[in-house]
């Protein structure tokens, strides 16, 4: 054959290749380690939930909800976790040991897995304690920071795998700390900082789950098994969580499209529950979260600076109007919180709200205030209050504009600031003095990490000036400082007195001094149906998916 044949038969080929229809390429996992499963075998779970937006760091206030606590139990490494009856239990899928191993100073040694590792194959490891203990005790927002400022120290040995932590003084509390830790190795020097950790998706895992598709528009996350991960496999191969209003949530049970719901139901939505169980044996649970959602008068505020102005603002509100409208008659109206510090749900709460006291039209002539044409003002200016909520999240705006309502009926002026969660907790409840825009009212979570005495020094403890001229310690979100019960909330972190006997000298304080209004705790709907077995509540604000890698569909 000439050399023009071989030519145009290869072109011929060429065409022919050309008309022929081109397999698509192979999908490929978005987490290495993970395997894909072909759809007709697939052993896939469908959770329904309200919602799978952004912002996903479990030690960030403006990141709590319920998808943030599902995907780091399910994603995120911990020391320890929560029992059944709501104890802390060394995680033995991390740890080999952990234990106290020094009285003076105060050391708590940790003892890794070696075979404990994230997702990119890197090994969980000493650099992951020293970079959360470093964000925790530096960055504003963050969740009850009071443990990890007491630690002086981590240092290391074994290549990482055996962490020793040395504290400042006894802390008794250790246990709640180093839980969900982060991939230090990937974010410590990531764009954006720890304001962007994890705000949109998840650099490394290292649990039963990796993140197979992660879609915030179309309101659904696929996690599959992860084929890395040490222990022993999920049982599902698939669990997919999917946004959708509650209504089309439980349409979605009835036609078993959803085998489970997790949601902050209303009124209307436990009606449609209730029918829902009438036609087939579901299983509903009220799951509390570890949030009070609380009203806070901060003393930071020039505005809000005298007790008496306080004290009448909080008596002008009309608490039980604020609940109703925040808890839409859901499960959370059944956990109303009349306590500072422990949420109702949790062993040892004891209501600790006194009865009002003061009128609020005496407290603020006291104040200096006058009414004049139905508005009070002092030196020409009317009052007029900022109140904040985290821009976007429910009940806090709704909330927020009742408390704005019930104010300018009693002659008080104010204005809704709803911005970004990250902006409001590092930013604008960070000020303390001076500007116009300083925030006097917030509408805010107050969590529960496990520590309740972490959770008092955290949200009404003073500030500690460092002493090498270091990075400041950032206040509590209200700027409240107490020196007369300081010492008390120092002794109860360190374990010199008893919680319940603290609560008892300082709880009466903080009501005295209408620091702040804790309204309810939030609570979610569990709907479970038949199939879905091994599906529970889980251990007490750990949540549900605490167990998902025991959850299985009937009959795979």
């Amino acid at each position: 054959m000439g050399e023009r044949s071989v030519v145009v038969a290869l072109a011929a080929v060429l065409l022919v290749a050309a008309c022929t229809a081109t397999p698509p390429p192979p999908l490929v996992p978005s987490t290495p380690g993970m395997t894909v499963v072909p759809k007709e075998k697939q052993n896939e779970l469908v959770v329904g939930v309200d919602d799978v937006k952004g912002g996903y760091n479990p030690h960030t206030l403006a990141a709590q909800s319920a998808i943030t606590t599902a995907l780091s139990s399910l994603l995120l490494p911990s020391t320890f976790r929560t029992d059944a009856d709501g104890s802390p239990r060394v995680d033995l899928d991390l740890l080999v040991s952990a234990e106290v191993t020094g009285a003076d100073p105060y050391t708590v040694t940790y003892t890794l897995r070696r075979d404990a590792s994230w997702s990119d194959s890197a090994p969980i490891a000493a650099e992951d304690f020293v970079y959360l203990w470093q964000r925790m005790r530096e960055e504003p927002g963050v969740v009850n920071p009071a443990g990890y400022r007491l630690i002086d120290d981590i240092t290391s040995r074994e290549g990482g795998k055996v962490v020793e932590v040395v504290f400042a003084e006894p802390y008794p509390g250790w246990r709640s700390l180093f839980h969900d830790l982060l991939p230090a190795h990937l974010l410590k020097d990531a764009p954006g900082g720890w304001g962007a950790a994890l705000a949109d998706s998840f650099p490394a895992t290292a649990g039963p789950f990796a993140v197979r598709n992660l879609d915030q528009p179309r309101g659904e996350i696929i996690l599959e098994r992860n084929d890395r991960y040490w222990e022993q496999p999920p049982a599902l191969d698939r669990l997919v969580l999917r946004r959708a209003s509650q209504g089309d949530i439980v349409e979605a049970l009835d036609t078993s499209d959803n085998h489970v719901a997790l949601i902050r139901a209303d009124a209307i939505a436990l009606r449609d529950v209730d029918e829902l169980a009438k036609a087939q044996p579901v299983t509903v649970t009220t799951v509390p979260r570890p949030e009070v959602v609380t009203v806070l008068f901060r003393p930071a505020a020039p505005r809000m600076g005298d007790v008496r102005v306080r004290t009448a603002i909080s008596n002008i509100l009309d608490r039980d109007e604020l609940i109703a409208l925040g808890t839409r008659s859901g499960p959370s109206a059944h956990l109303r919180a009349d306590a500072q510090v422990t949420p109702p749900s949790k062993p040892g709460y004891a209501a600790t709200m006194p009865a009002e006291t003061g009128d609020p039209v005496q407290l603020l002539t006291e104040a200096g205030y006058t009414r004049t044409d139905g508005y009070w003002g002092r030196d020409g200016s009317r009052l007029e209050l900022t109140i904040a909520a985290p821009a976007g999240i429910e009940p806090y705006v709704a909330v927020a504009n009742e408390v704005q309502r019930q104010l300018s009926l009693s002659g008080i002026g104010g204005r809704v600031l709803t911005t970004q969660p990250n902006e409001l907790f590092a930013r604008d409840l960070g000020l303390t003095d001076g500007p116009d825009n300083a925030v006097d009212i917030a509408v805010v979570p107050r969590l529960d990490t496990g520590d309740s005495a972490a959770v008092l020094a955290s949200s009404f403890g003073c500030t500690t000036s460092p002493q090498d001229g270091g990075t400041p310690i950032p206040g509590n979100l209200s700027g409240f400082c107490d020196q007369s019960v300081q010492p008390v909330i120092e002794q109860a972190l360190s374990g010199e007195v008893l919680l319940s006997d603290a609560l008892a000298a300082v709880e009466p304080v903080l009501w005295q001094q209408a620091v702040s209004m804790p309204l309810f705790q939030v609570a979610d709907l569990l709907v479970v149906l038949p199939e879905a077995r091994e599906v529970t509540a889980g251990a007490p604000f750990a949540g549900p998916f605490g167990t998902a890698s025991s959850w299985r569909l009937e009959g795979r």
